[in-house]
């Protein structure tokens, strides 16, 4: 697939079934996306491969600290979310002060590799879903992750085949034209 294939053509997949990546090909696609732009390669991020019974844990853990603040959504429901996908890749920020690399571009750089990340995973077949929630700031789910106190949970990279029958079609871009201007400076006698 080349590349304005895969940007016109992925979206958000909300059902997603086996097979996942493996361990092995998240890290391959992972290297690749890494080379996204990042100054000074300090890469502020790490992701956690939850799979298998890891997924249990964490709807485990949804539901217990969550069955308050929604009334809409029950435990069971809660639980239930962590099995949307085969694989959910946690991604933390881990911004870094040891250079002087403001924290919004380590952030964006996170966010660069990411979208490749999504690209690559798609021009492979599987399927990604972003999701986020107040789960990233619960207590309860950092301390299940091992989250230090720097770190920040920014979300979850459901992932998996998608599980509909036809491949997404191509969106036509959107008009953008008013978005775009050119600098013309008006330049002084000398």
């Amino acid at each position: 697939m080349d590349v304005m294939t895969a940007v016109l053509s992925r979206r958000s997949e909300p059902e997603l079934i086996e097979p996942a990546p493996s361990d092995e090909e998240f890290a391959y696609l992972l290297r690749a996306a890494a080379t996204a732009p990042d100054h000074g390669r300090l890469r502020p991020w790490r992701w956690i491969l939850v799979h298998g019974e890891g997924r249990t844990a964490l709807g485990r853990c949804f539901a217990d600290c969550g069955t308050g603040a929604d009334p809409r959504r029950g435990r069971d429901q809660l639980e239930a979310a962590t099995g949307r996908a085969p694989l959910l890749a946690t991604l933390v920020f881990t911004p870094t002060e040891r250079r002087p690399v403001p924290e919004w571009e380590q952030l964006a750089a996170t966010n660069a590799m990411t979208t490749s990340l999504m690209l690559l995973l798609h021009a492979r077949g599987f399927g990604s879903m972003w999701r986020t929630g107040r789960f990233t700031q619960s207590e309860e789910v950092r301390r299940l992750l091992d989250l230090k106190a720097e770190e920040r949970l920014l979300g979850w990279l459901y992932i998996g085949t998608p599980g509909r029958d036809q491949p997404s079609q191509r969106r036509a871009p959107d008009d953008i034209t008013d978005k775009i201007s050119t600098f013309a400076p008006t330049l002084l006698p000398a």
